[in-house]
Parts: C-alpha cells; structure tokens; sequence
C-alpha cells in the first residue's frame, strides 16, 4: 500500500474522497490508494455476496460490499471487501458505517500482511465487531477471528472439504462455495 507523503484530517479525507473516481482509504492522517484487484479476488468476494445476501434476505441486517467505508472515529475508514451490520444506527448514512458485526477480506498479495495484523487491530476497536473473516485466494483456506464473551479473540481456520460456519450471522456452507469459478 502507498501512502500520500502528508497528514491530512478526516475531514479533509471525507471532502476529497467524495470527489476522487478513485477509492482510498484512511488510517491516521496518512491517505492509502486502493489496488485494482484479480478476477479471483473478485469471484471469491462476490460469491461471498451472493450466499451471506441470499442468507439475509429481508432481515434487518443488511450486507455491504467494498464499496462502503467502515469508520471508528478519527481512526480509520476503510472499505472492506464485505461486511455486515444490523445495528440501526448504520441507516443514517448511506456512505460509512460504524457498528458492523461481520468483517471479510479477501486476501491480496499486496495487502496480506496488513490486513492479517494492522487491519485487524483496528477492527478490533470496534465494539460492534463479532467476527473477522479472512478468505486466502492461493488455496482453499479461510480463517475466522472471533470475538469471546471475555473481548478476547479466537481463531479457527476452515480448509478444502470443511463446512464453514460464520457464527456472528448463523450461516454455515461449504467452503468450496467460495472458490466457485475459480482459475
């Protein structure tokens, strides 16, 4: 990820990204250019799409792709590659959102190592945060980061040929599911 060279506050964040054709995301001060993605990326994020939103349905969680930032204070705005919320606070503003419960990433080359350690700190602070949900793209692994009732975090790890359970939303697959159409 590269960086502008330059504090800017989130005000002035918010103000630019509404007019750049491009996404960028915001951590401390420092402004960060998104990467295009693969078709694999892609695949895998919308085949998440297409089971967590069928799985919804009309419920009064609603499921966003990557292209809703995610907010906690001055912190941070990210745009993750998918995420739930069900807290009605989140209706009030069309472009971020603050109290998700569900966070996935697909994992980039590019972004791994962010988003395995950095990323998830920052999540983290999000009290709202029931399950961070890290989908590899070399292999059929995903990895599941949950939050205890002692607001402590616990990992499984699902690979080829195991059911996968996001708790956080009650839904289970297979994880196969997720590599449909993949080359």
């Amino acid at each position: 990820m590269i960086a502008v060279p330059h504090y800017i506050s989130p005000e002035q964040y918010l103000d630019l990204e509404g007019q750049s054709p491009i996404r960028h995301e915001y951590r401390r001060g420092l402004v960060y250019a998104m990467a295009g993605g693969t078709d694999n990326h892609d695949r895998i994020a919308l085949n998440l799409l297409t089971l967590v939103n069928l799985h919804l349905g009309n419920s009064e969680c609603r499921f966003h792709s990557g292209n809703v930032k995610v907010n906690y204070q001055d912190e941070f705005y990210y745009y993750p590659d998918a995420f739930v919320t069900c807290d009605p606070r989140d209706r009030g503003d069309r472009y971020i959102k603050r109290h998700p419960k569900l966070i996935a990433e697909v994992l980039s080359p590019s972004t791994q190592a962010f988003d395995l350690d950095e990323k998830f700190k920052d999540y983290q602070q999000l009290d709202s945060l029931e399950e961070y949900v890290l989908i590899f793209q070399e292999s059929q692994q995903v990895e599941c980061r949950r939050r205890t009732v002692t607001n402590t975090w616990e990992t499984t790890t699902y690979t080829a040929g195991d059911r996968l359970s996001l708790k956080s939303i009650d839904l289970e697959f297979d994880i196969s599911q997720l590599y449909l159409g993949i080359d």
